[in-house]
């Protein structure tokens, strides 16, 4: 069964009222908070059922005694109580004799009640999640994916955050502004998002919370990547890219991977111009062009609209700055680095949004 985290404390409502618990929770997904806060529910649910005595094992390394789990899985409580098993898996590669044991550990627990089981394990790829260890997991009870909240769904997020505390924004769009505003003091930081939401229940009584409260109290906990760099270049949205890249800056990011970031985007959109020119059609280039999940969405909205004129100057633009980033100076460019970045980036953001190009 798979859930979203949202969904887990009704499912745990439930099953604590007597619906019964899955045999084995399965966490996987790199967003920490979702993955704590998930663990914590499920926990204080284990122990009000019974499940009082615990065991966690980690896997590290090559050598972890699979056996021993497979035996600590088998023993009878020394108290009679049910028991809790926490099995880490920090790699999130179980290896060839971890595979066999986690399959022959499903089957062994199969229909038992007296142990629970919790797998943690960082993100997983396609491959790993069709694996026979994973799928054997999967089938013997909930596997909760635990993925980072997307800027386009935070403000939603926090919402409800605060709705949990028993506050709110105003109604409208002077509401609308103070959660787009927080959300853009907080974008990737989800558990500094979460800290901050508690400050704001601490600071001020239920009710509702103007934007200057919000304004006040909120700090800028932003962290960014190179990748989300990517999507909000391809979205067209300027002012996020130039916070973006003033965020990278103020956290010692190398100028080179940032460009490298860049032209990744720019010369794939060239190239997948190029096979549209040649009469390919738009799902076999990006196909052929190895452009996945929600890059390719963002490539299928902006392609049809761009010119290969317009692309091959920003082959030439990516190109200037490359030597830029490495030291070499340009007459028609800034020479500091990360003035040339903002410059290459605002020509794609504007190209991507279907505005002129910045000159």
């Amino acid at each position: 069964m798979q859930l979203r985290p949202e969904q887990l404390p009704g499912h745990l409502q439930k099953a604590g009222a007597g619906g019964g618990l899955k045999p084995i929770y399965t966490f996987h997904g790199d967003e920490a908070l979702l993955v704590q806060e998930g663990l914590d529910t499920l926990r204080q649910v284990a122990r009000e059922a019974g499940y009082t005595e615990r065991q966690v094992h980690t896997v590290s390394g090559a050598y972890f005694d699979w056996s021993g789990l497979l035996g600590a899985g088998n023993a009878m409580s020394l108290f009679g109580d049910r028991q809790l098993i926490e099995i880490r898996i920090p790699s999130g590669k179980p290896g060839k004799d971890g595979s066999q044991a986690l399959q022959a550990y499903c089957e062994q627990h199969a229909g038992d009640d007296s142990v629970l089981t919790i797998v943690t394990l960082p993100r997983l790829d396609k491959t790993q999640t069709s694996s026979a260890w994973f799928t054997a997991l999967d089938g013997m009870g909930v596997t909760v994916r635990c993925d980072p909240i997307e800027r386009n769904a935070l403000p939603l997020w926090i919402a409800q955050r605060l709705s949990a505390q028993g506050q709110q924004v105003e109604p409208g769009e002077a509401g609308q502004r103070a959660l787009g505003f927080f959300a853009d003091k907080v974008e990737g930081n989800l558990l500094a998002a979460h800290q901050e939401i508690v400050k704001l229940g601490l600071l001020y009584p239920a009710g509702t919370l103007s934007i200057d409260q919000i304004e006040q109290a909120v700090v800028d906990v932003s962290r960014f990547n190179v990748f989300k760099l990517s999507e909000a270049v391809l979205s067209g949205q300027v002012q996020r890219t130039l916070r973006m890249l003033d965020g990278l800056q103020s956290e010692g990011e190398a100028p080179v991977l940032v460009h490298w970031a860049l032209a990744e985007d720019i010369l794939a959109l060239h190239r997948c111009r190029q096979a549209m020119e040649g009469g390919k059609p738009l799902p076999m280039v990006l196909r052929e062009n190895r452009v996945w999940g929600v890059r390719e969405r963002l490539f299928e909205r902006v392609l049809p609209r761009m010119k290969a004129a317009q692309l091959i100057r920003l082959v030439v633009s990516a190109s200037t700055v490359d030597g830029i980033v490495k030291g070499l100076g340009h007459p028609l460019w800034p020479t500091d680095a990360w003035e040339a970045l903002r410059k290459l980036a605002l020509q794609l953001t504007q190209l991507a949004a279907g505005e002129k190009q910045a000159a």
